[in-house]
């Protein structure tokens, strides 16, 4: 039951039918007059969120000004950046080449390029497509070598596909830190690779099978990839950074208003607070509603936790701190929740995105902001706290 003060909320006009989620309520509660409040308390520029109920968007909103400073108003089909929430799109393009026979779970590193066998360092060839999509392939985290790698990348010639080569000829290179399969380290890299070995299958870049394969099919119109912005306009909530002195910069879309494009497998997505919802609501129907491009037995497999993570205090906002991880999400308590959720956080520093679902009461929210680091991740876990409140469908604390 929603608290007795919810049906105060404006009502919004639904917006037209789109694929992934079942027909439309004739209209769903406006969020606004619930975000306002975090965006002064938490200094967020703007806030969006949205709550998916059975396939359908029973509440949802955008606030703020789309750069600090400035009134430019945030509307609801603005695009805010995914960061790292991108992944469970990059599992689900692998779990399509699985269903199709073109690729296996098991398959390894050496059998899709066969031609680095001889450079690669021990154990890098036995790593698995599970053990990428679970960040359990013993490839390290975030380290000063691979940013050096992603960095050359940037003056080597050719389209995207052939960047994320580039770099995989050279990583494969680099020792493990791990046996594969034996331990948890979040590596963005491991998900480049993951994303080079469905391009060398698909002979198309990463971008043009996430388009056409789940943008289109989903009806995601405002999906697009890197700073959520266009060159030369604040025609998106542009991302902030955080200087020393506490102020909020506003990054301008160009080579600092997003990771590099060559890390597209790992985290360069945007889409609407609607769109977002659109994903989430689908994921949350396990194969419930079309467009089926997975079968409910593969949605099993993605949901399913592959390993159960050390607590990481200080984990870098965006990035798993604690709980499960399966193919592309993990798994999670939250104090509000007595049933865990499917999570992911994604954070490029600029801005952040939370995708909270419950298969089992098909079930979903998205929370974006355009901000990174604590203050954000705080507004966000408060206003998902206050959302499940009032739209959750299990039993609370």
């Amino acid at each position: 039951m929603l608290r007795r003060e919810l049906l105060t909320l404006p009502v919004l006009a639904a917006a037209a039918p789109t694929a992934g989620l079942a027909e439309p309520a004739a209209a769903f509660a406006a969020l606004a007059p619930r975000l306002e409040p975090f965006t002064a308390e938490y200094q967020l520029p703007a806030l969006a969120a949205a709550v998916v109920q059975q396939g359908r968007i029973v509440a949802a909103g955008a606030v703020g000004t789309r750069r600090v400073a400035t009134h430019i108003p945030v509307t609801i089909d603005d695009r805010f950046h995914i960061g790292s929430d991108t992944k469970a799109m990059t599992a689900l393009l692998a779990a399509m080449l699985v269903e199709s026979g073109r690729l296996g779970w098991d398959t390894t590193v050496a059998a899709i390029f066969p031609e680095l066998v001889a450079a690669m360092a021990p154990g890098i060839g036995a790593v698995t497509l599970t053990q990428l999509l679970s960040h359990t392939s013993g490839i390290p985290g975030d380290n000063p070598a691979q940013e050096r790698l992603l960095e050359q990348s940037l003056a080597q010639p050719g389209n995207l596909d052939e960047l994320r080569y580039w770099i995989v000829a050279r990583l494969v290179k680099q020792p493990l830190q791990s046996k594969p399969g034996a331990a948890f380290a979040y590596s963005n890299l491991g998900y480049l690779l993951a994303g080079a070995i469905i391009e060398r299958l698909n002979a198309k870049t990463w971008e043009e099978l996430v388009a056409t394969r789940i943008f289109d099919p989903l009806g995601l119109r405002t999906a697009g990839f890197g700073p959520q912005s266009s060159l030369g306009r604040v025609d998106a909530p542009l991302g902030h950074l955080t200087l020393a002195n506490g102020q909020l910069k506003a990054m301008l879309a160009g080579p600092n208003g997003d990771n590099p494009l060559v890390l597209g497998p790992a985290g360069t997505v945007h889409l609407s607070v609607l769109d977002f919802a659109v994903w989430a609501g689908w994921h949350a129907g396990a194969g419930k509603r079309p467009p089926a491009l997975v079968q409910p037995a593969t949605f099993e497999t993605l949901h399913k936790m592959v390993i159960t993570m050390p607590p990481k205090p200080g984990a870098a906002v965006g990035t798993p701190a604690q709980g499960g991880y399966g193919l592309g999400m993990g798994e999670v308590g939250m104090p509000f929740s007595s049933e865990p959720f499917l999570f992911h956080g994604g954070s490029n520093q600029l801005n952040l995105a939370y995708i909270m679902l419950q298969p089992k009461y098909d079930f979903a929210m998205v929370l974006m902001t355009n901000r990174g680091g604590d203050k954000a991740d705080a507004a966000l876990k408060a206003l998902a706290a206050l959302l499940y409140q009032d739209f959750g469908p299990a039993p609370k604390h």
